[in-house]
């Protein structure tokens, strides 16, 4: 008798952590925390991909840029494939060095990540990573401000520019859907 009311009791138990539990998943998602533009964010960086970095918490999307995904491959000037997107993220590793990174807002983009004009050792790094050729120059967000830095990388055949490549963002809509 006495093990049927542990059972029961268990079985109880069981229940209202479940109730509980269930509860909790309903939960609406926290809403993200964004900074207001124009503020400043500083501080070491921890590199996500070739144009994105997070600096003291804040996840931020360099402005007006646009590089490879990390699965992206690309062909180099031999013709064979090299994971150009973990490629970028390590050009874009190499450019900071360790240093502190000094972001500056810009704006939210469509998936509330703050977008922004980031330095490192006096290097503004949206110019860097197009320079080098591992990041291409984003017109509709940029208005055209990276555009003679794209023009110099795919004349002298950097990065990118020495092989063949698919654009970043026809390869995320075929890829990531």
């Amino acid at each position: 008798m006495r093990s049927n009311s542990l059972l029961w009791l268990a079985i109880i138990i069981a229940v209202v952590i479940a109730a509980r539990w269930a509860g909790r998943l309903d939960m609406p998602a926290p809403t993200p925390v964004t900074v207001e533009p124009g503020t400043p964010i500083q501080g070491h960086a921890r590199i996500i991909d070739g144009d994105s970095l997070e600096v003291a918490g804040e996840r931020i999307r360099l402005f007006g840029i646009d590089a490879p995904e990390g699965r992206q491959l690309c062909r180099d000037s031999n013709g064979q494939d090299y994971g150009c997107g973990r490629e970028a993220a390590r050009v874009l590793t190499a450019l900071i060095k360790g240093r502190p990174v000094s972001c500056t807002m810009v704006t939210h983009d469509q998936y509330a990540r703050d977008v922004a004009t980031c330095v490192a050792n006096g290097k503004d790094l949206g110019d860097a990573m197009v320079s080098a050729g591992y990041a291409r120059d984003y017109p509709q967000h940029s208005r055209g401000r990276y555009a003679a830095a794209e023009r110099s990388a795919r004349q002298a055949k950097r990065g990118l520019w020495a092989g063949e490549f698919e654009n970043p963002s026809t390869w995320r809509r075929r890829e990531m859907r």
